[in-house]
């Protein structure tokens, strides 16, 4: 008997933040710049065997941009293709509890606060527009 193949593609699990604030000017949400990749993105990463996607995307976003952050509710999942696998990324809304260490480093060159409209401008991936627009993008929020 022939063994079938199967035809499911392998996927990759990953979660990450939409960390927003409020300051006197309006609405701000952090974004982050990738020196490897030269993008500007949503912070986020991949699930550690045995992690959650809250656990992850809370450990991610301390590790890319130096906040302590809480999870204020999920934001919505993304998914795509990367190579021969499919990524799918679960994204959660969060806020920023103190300062943050951030350090500039081979991962993540730099972190900016930016209001919603300017993020869109500069954010590279149409996904990750689209679901800041959805959480976001409503009369009062910077847009």
């Amino acid at each position: 008997m022939a063994q079938e193949k199967s035809q499911k593609k392998p996927v990759i699990c990953a979660a990450g933040g939409i960390i927003f604030r409020s300051t006197a000017g309006g609405g701000e949400v952090l974004i982050i710049h990738r020196a490897r990749y030269n993008d500007w993105c949503l912070p986020k990463g991949k699930l550690e065997e045995g992690e959650s996607f809250k656990d992850a995307a809370v450990r991610e976003v301390k590790e890319e941009t130096g906040y302590d952050v809480s999870i204020t509710g999920f934001a919505g999942a993304v998914s795509y293709e990367v190579g021969q696998k499919q990524k799918v990324v679960q994204f959660w809304n969060m806020e920023v509890k103190g300062e943050s260490n951030f350090k500039a480093s081979e991962e993540v060159e730099e972190i900016r606060w930016m209001d919603v409209n300017g993020a869109l401008k500069i954010l590279d991936y149409p996904k990750e527009k689209e679901l800041l627009k959805k959480i976001h993008g409503k009369p009062g929020n910077g847009v």
